[in-house]
């Protein structure tokens, strides 16, 4: 497995930085290291920012951090990077993506050819690198495909973290048919949003461990079960709870034999609990738990990945008084009191977007992070979207894509990096504004680099 993934990381292109819209990576112009000089480090988990110091990154990792001066080897080509005092942070994690359905309309989604849908989603991963998310966890969506464009340097995006079809019961959030394809018999095919790797259904405790072993066998990092309504889904109301205890251990079963976890969209108190005691380790979404699940969720250690839905300019637009925006209404009236109750039993809380179907609205990525100060300081928030968010990513254990210690500023540790004007512990918008982010660094090659524009 190391091997494959040092072949991996080894077959980048030096012409990767022809594709995108920042500078030449300092790998392509033969230099050996990279020096940010005079920074200030938001290191991932401080609540202050840190003398003026120096960083040395060498390869794909950072070598060395120093408030004196960094001297290189003579020998060595070194690019060096004036950080005036500007601040030195991990690269933005998103907990909650869906790189193929963030940016293209759900009707074109589902009629348009698979080739275009694909050039659409390698547009939307160089947006999430673009605005400063170096890694993101992809939850629903044939993304394996794209990943591997992006690790084998054929275009630019984030690390990601795929799971693959969304796994739904018949009627679940995940299931995209209309009444008109039921019943489905044995021999009958599947629907092409399975086909092409949206969803897969499952009922009972064979199919489910089918489709979860089917995922894991493309590459996929975690499983992602739909256990729970949705508010796009069309099919099953908000209330109800979808998978049997049976069929969710099934899948956290299959997912355990190769080392990895189940996460579950799910809202309500009975479909969480329900998966808890089935074995799942990540709840997604959970804006209307009741006290009883959240201390459940705390005493058991539950991941809960959040995001800060609102009836405001970030909501997906559903038509006013269709049963969507109903749906919608009630799910986000819940968000507030879900964020109180996380942050009074100490759940360990992950951070996302779950943006869909709007290109707009997916540029709002950084602009929804900033937004959690209604709940959080700004060191918190950041600490979520950076360290906190990379501890989530490692629950994916050996079938992580990538080798290497991510969400944090310190020696040893994966060079996932940003530059940012200003200090955005005081100030969080500061990242909400693409402009103001001077460097993007991911694994040791500068993707953006304003200064040298």
């Amino acid at each position: 497995m190391m091997a494959l993934r040092a072949l991996r990381a080894a077959t980048l292109p030096l012409a990767l930085a022809a594709l995108v819209s920042g500078p030449l990576s300092a790998q392509e112009e033969g230099a050996a290291s990279i020096l940010f000089e005079n920074v200030r480090i938001f290191n991932g988990t401080d609540a202050e920012l840190s003398p003026p110091s120096n960083v040395l990154v060498r390869g794909n990792v950072i070598d060395s951090i120093s408030t004196d001066p960094i001297v290189t080897d003579d020998g060595t080509r070194t690019t060096v990077i004036a950080g005036d005092g500007r601040t030195l942070m991990p690269g933005l994690i998103d907990a909650h993506v869906h790189i193929v359905m963030s940016t293209i309309p759900i009707a074109a989604m589902m009629t348009a050819d698979p080739n275009y849908v694909a050039i659409i989603s390698g547009q939307a991963a160089e947006g999430m690198l673009m605005r400063g998310f170096t890694s993101v966890r992809d939850l629903a969506g044939p993304t394996f495909g794209v990943k591997r464009a992006i690790d084998e340097g054929i275009i630019p995006g984030p690390r990601v973290w795929p799971s693959g079809a969304m796994i739904s019961q018949t009627s679940g959030h995940a299931d995209y048919r209309t009444v008109h394809d039921i019943p489905r018999g044995t021999s009958d095919p599947l629907h092409f949003t399975e086909r092409l790797g949206f969803a897969a259904i499952a009922d009972g405790r064979a199919e489910m461990l089918r489709r979860v072993r089917e995922q894991l066998m493309q590459g996929a990092s975690q499983i992602k079960l739909a256990a729970g309504g949705g508010v796009a889904s069309d099919y099953d109301p908000l209330d109800v709870s979808q998978f049997t205890e049976d069929e969710l251990r099934a899948a956290v079963e299959a997912a355990e034999d190769w080392g990895t976890y189940v996460t579950v969209h799910a809202y309500t108190p009975d479909a969480v609990q329900t998966a808890i005691r089935a074995g799942v380790k990540v709840i997604d979404h959970g804006q209307l738990l009741d006290e009883e699940t959240v201390r459940m969720m705390a005493d058991r250690g539950i991941w809960w990945s959040m995001q800060p839905f609102l009836d405001d300019e970030d909501s997906i637009p559903f038509p006013e008084g269709s049963a969507n925006r109903f749906k919608q209404l009630e799910m986000t009236a819940g968000t507030d009191n879900a964020y109180e109750l996380a942050k009074e039993y100490g759940v360990k809380l992950a951070w996302g977007t779950d943006t869909l179907f709007d290109p707009q609205l997916a540029t709002r990525q950084a602009a929804q992070l900033a937004k959690m100060v209604r709940w959080f300081e700004p060191a918190e928030v950041l600490k979520m979207a950076t360290h906190d968010n990379a501890q989530l990513l490692a629950l994916s254990g050996n079938r992580s894509p990538y080798e290497g210690e991510l969400g944090v500023v310190k020696e040893g540790a994966l060079a996932d990096l940003l530059l940012v004007g200003g200090d955005p512990l005081a100030d969080i918008d500061l990242i909400a504004d693409e402009s103001n982010i001077a460097v993007i660094m991911k694994d040791g090659q500068l993707f953006k680099n304003a200064d040298a524009e």
